[in-house]
């Protein structure tokens, strides 16, 4: 099932959060790379003070103890009125209206 799951996010390119059980630490906005058996290849970046890093990293499917990825969202800057809302949707895809 988490094969699965890591290969659809390897082919829709979504960014996951990885937590890796045997290391205890958390890989954040990671794009899975490549699933070859049972190794699984991240790319990712990561900021030490005031330089950025990128990294590749193959980690075995038995150490990854959770996956996440984000679903939406929202500008916490943006201005109420710029968000769509229902109004915005066209008249023929609203829900509730005949």
């Amino acid at each position: 099932m988490l094969h699965r799951k890591l290969d659809r996010f390897r082919l829709e390119q979504r960014p996951v959060w990885v937590y890796l059980v045997d290391q205890q630490r958390l890989i954040e906005r990671a794009l899975v790379v490549e699933i070859e058996g049972d190794l699984v290849t991240l790319r990712y970046d990561d900021e030490d003070g005031d330089e950025r890093h990128s990294w590749e990293e193959s980690v075995r499917l038995a150490s990854i103890g959770a996956v996440s990825t984000r679903l939406a969202s929202v500008s916490r800057s943006a201005d109420a009125d710029d968000l769509p809302t229902t109004g915005d949707c066209p008249e023929a895809e609203r829900l509730g209206r005949s």
